[in-house]
């Protein structure tokens, strides 16, 4: 042990980050590659019969761990309302009330992905979804490539936001943080953000008045009965994250209880067969498998950094820059915007944050606010060139659209992000007062 650390803790350091990436460079799974420079790194300076024994204790704890139950049943919630088809009833009411406008379809498709990203928590499904649901509709009536690819890569990004988010429950659980008051925190800033978009949809049809299409009006009678489609899973959604704000229940507890709405609500409307019970239940096992083994590795890889003392050694370097608070967060957001040309969400925030977070607290930033502020920033990753995980996963859905098309879609809502970016970062209330009155 004192010959590894006389070769130097910096150097084991940076060898494992620079083996990490070039892991993840060759498709090594995420949660692999973090557990194998942990252990490996782990055992080099500490020992190979402690760094196994870690193995074993970290996995058991993990799986076992109650608060880390609130993963799996939001993810199965999610899943339940995927597959029982309220995107598209979503979609369907947001379209007779606001289609007839000129960019209306635009403005359906980002009220819909709140609606949906608020009950599924996932930014990838929601993209996914309403690439299927929302964008042949939006070329049936003439919208462009264009615009028509942006809107839905912008409007899946809502997923990482809304409650219930499973990247802010992640960041929660790293961070010891309250997770129902990660998720009030999510609310208005969510809502924010949706009402950008769509004054962002409202301004490009302004500036460009043939640019987008106006549909067709809808009778009250086709309005009436597309709110009348969505009511049930929107209450669902009210009781949840009520519930979860009024202290009625944990946040594990209010995932369970969004399941179990989820599948009665699906059974009674006749929206489940037992195959699409049975999908539901594989496509959050998986969905929840990848989470933990993830997780797991995150875990193993952050003893690994607490033995080299990394985070208080960044913390010391921040910080004694002498570009203050607000210039190192500056730093540390574009950082983020790099890595997101590099990784999905997940994975930088269980990747950085261990890091990054002693800095944030070093600094005197509420961390419950810098949790609304990295997930934003991992949203914008999500959309902006040269990489975005929602613009391939919409390519992967809407062949005949090129790379290009989609990301000159998205540069709009990507300026939109960037001063949203700014707002919450100027004003924290936003995000805090919900939190605030929890108590």
């Amino acid at each position: 042990m004192n010959e590894a650390f006389a070769l130097g803790t910096d150097g084991v350091a940076i060898t494992g980050f620079i083996v990490l990436f070039v892991l993840m460079l060759l498709r090594v799974p995420v949660g692999m590659a973090m557990g194998l420079v942990g252990v490996t790194g782990y055992s080099y300076l500490v020992g190979a019969g402690p760094a196994l024994k870690l193995v074993g204790q970290t996995s058991m704890r993990t799986v076992t761990d109650y608060t880390f139950g609130v993963i799996p049943m939001f993810i199965l919630m999610g899943a339940f309302v995927s597959n029982s088809g309220v995107s598209r009833e979503l979609f369907r009411a947001a379209n007779t009330l606001v289609g007839h406008l000129k960019g209306g379809l635009g403005i359906a498709t980002v009220v819909a992905c709140g609606g949906f990203a608020a009950i599924c928590g996932s930014s990838v499904a929601t993209a996914a979804t309403f690439a299927n649901v929302a964008y042949p509709e939006m070329r049936r009536y003439g919208y462009p490539q264009t615009f028509s690819t942006g809107v839905i890569a912008a409007g899946g990004t809502l997923g990482a936001m809304l409650p219930p988010s499973t990247v802010l429950a992640v960041y929660g659980i790293i961070t010891q943080q309250d997770i129902g008051k990660l998720f009030a925190a999510g609310v208005l800033p969510g809502i924010l953000a949706m009402s950008m978009y769509v004054i962002t949809v409202a301004l490009i049809g302004l500036v460009r008045p043939k640019f987008l299409p106006a549909g067709t009006p809808s009778t009250w009678t086709e309005r009436i009965k597309g709110l009348r489609d969505v009511w049930a899973p929107l209450l669902l959604f009210a009781f949840v994250i009520g519930g979860l704000y009024g202290g009625l229940f944990t946040p594990t507890e209010a995932g369970g209880v969004g399941a179990g709405g989820a599948f009665v609500l699906g059974v009674l409307r006749r929206r489940l067969s037992r195959a699409l019970i049975r999908k539901s239940l594989l496509d959050a096992t998986r969905t929840s498998a990848a989470v933990f083994t993830v997780l797991i590795g995150a875990i193993l890889f952050g003893y690994f950094l607490t033995v080299t003392q990394t985070p208080q050694k960044v913390t010391l370097f921040l910080t004694g820059l002498g570009l203050g608070r607000y210039g190192v967060l500056v730093l540390i957001m574009l950082m983020y915007l790099v890595l997101g040309c590099l990784m999905d969400a997940m994975a930088m925030i269980i990747l950085t944050v261990p890091i990054i977070f002693p800095v944030i607290t070093a600094l005197g930033f509420d961390p419950i606010w810098f949790g609304v502020i990295i997930v934003m920033t991992v949203e914008l990753g999500l959309i902006h060139p040269p990489v975005g995980m929602n613009v391939f996963v919409i390519k992967s859905v809407v062949k005949d659209v090129s790379f290009t098309t989609i990301f000159l879609g998205v540069i709009p809502f990507v300026i939109t992000d960037l001063i949203r970016l700014a707002i919450l970062i100027s004003f924290p209330i936003i995000a805090l007062y919900l939190p605030g009155r929890m108590g």
